[in-house]
Parts: C-alpha cells; structure tokens; sequence
C-alpha cells in the first residue's frame, strides 16, 4: 500500500469476528512469525480476530522516513494508520498497542475507527529520554539490538539462543540506529497526557508488575486518567508480552474481545481549534473604505477557505475580519495559520492567529467546549503577525518539524489554570 508516495507494509492474517490492529514498532512483519514464541502468540490472535499486522514509516518493509517528509508523529503516523484500515477493508478496529501514544490519539480524533483499546505498559511520554544529545540516542539504539537488551527486558528467557539469534536479527532489521535515535527524540517531546480524559471508547491496560523496565505506578496513573479503563496487573517479568508465560495475557485480551461494542461516540472529537483575525481592522476600515474594505475581507475569506481545505480542516464560520476552523492534525493547523498569514500580507494585511488542541463538542455545522474558549483567548494574546499555540500542541507536533518558542504563563479569562503559551514557527515548504 502507497501513500504520498511511500510505501507502507501490512499483512492480515486470522478469522476471529473482530478486527484487531497491531500497532508495535518492536519488530518487522517479515520475521514475526520466524520465532515460535511470537508465531504462537500471533497464532492465538487470529482464532480471536482478525489481525491487521502493519510496520508503520521508518521500520521494517515500509519506506524509510526522511527527516524532510515531515513523517514523523502523531498526526503523521494517524493518517498512515487510516490508510492501512481503508486498504485491510476495516471499519471499526480494536488497537493493540504498546505504551499506547498512537492508540490514544487516534482514538480521541477519529471515535468512529475505533471499537477499543488494549494498551500494554501505557506511558504518555518519556521523560527519560529528554536532555540526550544525538549521540547518546545513537548510542541506545546501538545497545536496543544486541542480547544486553533481551537480558535487561526479559530476563528469564533470554538465555535461549534461538530467541537470542531472532532478537538480535529483529531489533537489527526492524530500524536503523540512526532511525531509532530520532524517534528517541521526537518521543522525548511528545506527551499525551491531555489527551487521555477524552479517550471515550472502552481501553484494557495490562502491565506485568516485575518487568524491570516499565514502573508500575505510571500505568496506575495512565488508567486513573482514562474514562472507560480497566488495568490489570499480571505476573511475570518480561516486558515483550509475547514471551514468558502469555496464558493469562491472552485470556484477558480474548474476554475483552468478546464484550459487545459500544456505539460509537463522534459528537465530540479530539480537535484542533484554530481562531485567526486581522490586525487593526478598523484603522484599516478608515484607510481603504468601505468598499475596498469589502472587496478585501471577500478576497480573504475565499483564501481562508481554500488554504483551510488544502490542509484538512473546516471553517466552522467566520466572524467579520476573523473566522474559526478546526482540523483533525495540530501541524497541518499550525502550518494553515502560517499559510494564511502570508496571503494575507500579500495584500497588505496583518493577521493573528490562537491555536489549541482539545475535546469539542460537534453541534450541527458548529462546535463548542472549553477547547475552543482557550484557543480563543489565545489568539487574543497574540501581536501582530504572530501565530501562539498552547502546550497541548507542542507536545503533539514533535517531528513534525515544527518550531516554538516559549511567550511565558498566561491566565485565560474564564479557564482555570495558568497556561503556558508559545510562539510557532513554520520552516519554509520544501520543493
């Protein structure tokens, strides 16, 4: 399967009455079924449902990300993940997925795709990572692909030497190190805690409590977040699911499986808001006159709607020299704001610009929620020609390629809180 122009490898496999999606990055779909283990866990997948197995851009059989084709990231991953589901003929999926950064988000912007979760070890970012220079990311994912990591992870196996042969060959094949290390970093930026409270859909958490890897207390904390979550705890010490004793793992995936679906839940999204308006509008008004004043503001809002459907998104409406729109990607709402401000001072006009990203609530053509009084009131903080986003966007735009640069705390008229704002720099659009 292609999409904009890279090639994204996927296999199905299992007969089971659901639609289960793997979303791993651990090892390629080449070589999973090569180790017995893993065969056999897959194996006990597919009686259960059927399985749409996928290496995401960047590993494995899948085209390799540029640091130029802006692949990277949340937003980025999604739509690869939506073409996988249109390609596998799935409709409403069940998402397997370690730590669940991807799961989460996708299941908050698109409710309609997702039928539930099943997230192992969940972590909404990691910290650890933060403060590495390249080098030392490199140097990690040098050591990720040798038998010292399948020691440290799954101790009690690892002195099997065809799994030693496997994991090794796996790890190798699965990225590059240098691959590995940039998404070290764009993992270090990224956090979605703010995301969860919107994650309507039913989510199974499963930690194993004596991994030495992953705290049991951060997967404690993940599900007190999540609205419709159930954690459970299971014995053992490997942090590869698939390994060690895997009975009771799938006996609480399969009894999850089997729940009847809930209605999906597509009245209020995980969306970006994103509010612009003109500068100084009526000092202009006084200078052009009312009718080139109203020639001007047509000219811009045929713009607006052009450069807001180019990336995605919809104007919900627009409100004299402003307007509102929400997009389901906070880097393509980031770069239709840039992309807007610079019509704009084609013509000789400055524009501002607020952006946010949280839960909406769809009422008929419009939409309404505490998201959409922040991104609001953040645009009113923005001077001339500036573009200010809330952390919330940073902390989902990592690889994205994006820049930004801290404005201070802010107190938002009628939103509890203090809230750190930031100035948003796209870089030019490669050829």
């Amino acid at each position: 399967m292609v999409r904009d122009g890279a090639a994204i490898a996927f296999e199905v496999f299992g007969n089971g009455p659901v639609d289960l999606l793997l979303t791993q990055h651990v090892y390629p779909i080449d070589l999973m079924w090569d180790l017995p283990e893993l065969a056999e866990f897959l194996q006990a997948l597919g009686r259960m449902a059927r399985v749409i197995a996928f290496d995401s851009r960047g590993h494995g059989a899948s085209d390799p990300m540029r640091p130029s084709d802006r692949a990277a990231g949340v937003e980025a991953s999604a739509d690869d993940l939506v073409a996988v589901l249109d390609a596998a003929g799935a409709e409403r999926v069940t998402m397997l997925e370690q730590h669940g950064t991807q799961a989460v988000t996708f299941a908050a912007t698109y409710p309609e795709r997702v039928r539930s979760l099943i997230i192992v070890h969940p972590r909404s970012s990691f910290p650890e990572f933060r403060g590495f220079s390249f080098a030392q990311r490199h140097k990690m994912a040098l050591a990720l692909a040798t038998t010292r990591s399948l020691s440290s992870e799954n101790p009690r196996v690892a002195h099997d030497p065809e799994l030693q042969q496997w994991w090794v060959r796996a790890r190798r094949l699965e990225s590059s190190p240098e691959a590995k290390a940039r998404m070290m970093e764009y993992a270090a930026h990224t956090d979605t805690a703010s995301v969860l409270s919107s994650v309507r859909v039913p989510t199974l958490l499963l930690h194993r409590r004596d991994n030495r890897v992953w705290d049991l207390e951060t997967s404690r904390e993940f599900a007190a977040q999540l609205p419709n979550a159930r954690l459970v705890e299971l014995p053992g010490t490997e942090q590869a699911i698939f390994l060690g004793d895997t009975a009771p793992v799938l006996a609480e995936i399969e009894q999850f499986l089997q729940q009847e679906p809930v209605a999906a839940l597509d009245d209020r999204v995980l969306a970006t808001v994103l509010f612009t308006d003109i500068v100084a509008s009526t000092e202009l008004l006084a200078a052009r006159g009312d009718a080139a004043w109203r020639r001007l503001l047509d000219e811009h809002d045929g713009v607006v709607d052009r450069t807001v459907a180019a990336h995605r998104g919809r104007v919900v409406k627009t409100m004299g020299d402003g307007m509102l729109a929400t997009f389901d990607g906070p880097a393509r709402a980031v770069r239709c704001a840039a992309a807007i401000r610079a019509a704009a001072a084609e013509r000789g006009v400055e524009l501002r610009a607020g952006l946010h990203v949280g839960e909406v609530e769809l009422r008929d053509r419009d939409v309404a929620g505490l998201a959409v009084h922040i991104a609001s009131r953040i645009s009113g903080l923005a001077q001339a020609s500036e573009i200010l986003v809330s952390r919330t966007v940073v902390d989902l735009t990592a690889g994205s390629g994006l820049t930004f640069e801290p404005r201070g705390d802010y107190d938002l008229k009628g939103v509890p809180g203090s809230w750190p704002i930031f100035a948003a720099h796209v870089p030019p659009t490669n050829p």
